[in-house]
């Protein structure tokens, strides 16, 4: 692995593990037991570091979250896309923790963030409307786009309100599998008569997750 890979892999553990507000780049760089030197070569400040940081989020919305056609609509392929916003809040949850602050720091980001997260609207609202197209979803066509903005909202600031609802200053995978269900739960408010057991068996299995040892 190329050394830039390995300080932008490595900051997003420490980032993730400890806080991005709590990590320096000196801590980066002790981590990865070469001087802050080393690490300025690569990048100039820790600003720098999470936008790099930022362009992997972007490719995973940009890649995860696309419509289905021409695949088949069933419960594994679902799975894959609840799977998929797991993987997000997951892999990126020390900007979720910290959103605001980490966007209020960059402009540069938060537009880029902006224009990240209206393709994610877009494709959100075209998959949605495939759901209702296949008969899994009926939502009026002038609320498919609100649906998509309010499951964005939950996925967006749900490991905030957890930090603000616990004592811990992490997040669990529990939690973050919690969050799923709550997204399921918004769905299955539109489910339609034959997506009945399609949606039992997906919280069947996001429940099995969540009571999984840590």
């Amino acid at each position: 692995m190329k050394t830039r890979d390995r300080i932008i892999q490595a900051s997003l553990q420490l980032f993730n593990e400890h806080g991005e507000r709590s990590t320096t780049t000196n801590h980066i760089a002790a981590h990865l037991g070469m001087s802050p030197g080393n690490l300025y070569y690569h990048f100039r400040n820790k600003e720098d570091i999470i936008r790099s940081i930022f362009a992997l989020y972007e490719d995973h919305l940009e890649s995860a979250f696309q419509p289905y056609t021409p695949q088949q609509l069933d419960v594994e392929l679902l799975i894959r896309y609840f799977d998929a916003i797991f993987y997000t809040m997951w892999q990126f949850r020390f900007m979720y923790a910290n959103l605001v602050d980490i966007l209020g720091r960059d402009d540069a980001l938060k537009q880029r963030y902006l224009t990240a997260q209206s393709r994610v609207q877009a494709h959100a609202t075209e998959l949605l409307t495939q759901l209702c197209r296949d008969g899994f979803l009926c939502v009026a066509p002038g609320k498919i786009s609100q649906l998509a903005d309010t499951i964005r909202l939950m996925v967006s600031f749900w490991i905030s309100y957890q930090l603000t609802q616990s004592r811990n200053d992490g997040v669990t995978k529990a939690a973050l599998y919690e969050g799923i269900l709550r997204v399921l739960m918004i769905f299955h408010g539109y489910a339609t008569d034959s997506s009945e057991n399609t949606f039992a068996r997906l919280e069947q299995h996001y429940q099995a997750l969540a009571q999984q040892p840590q």
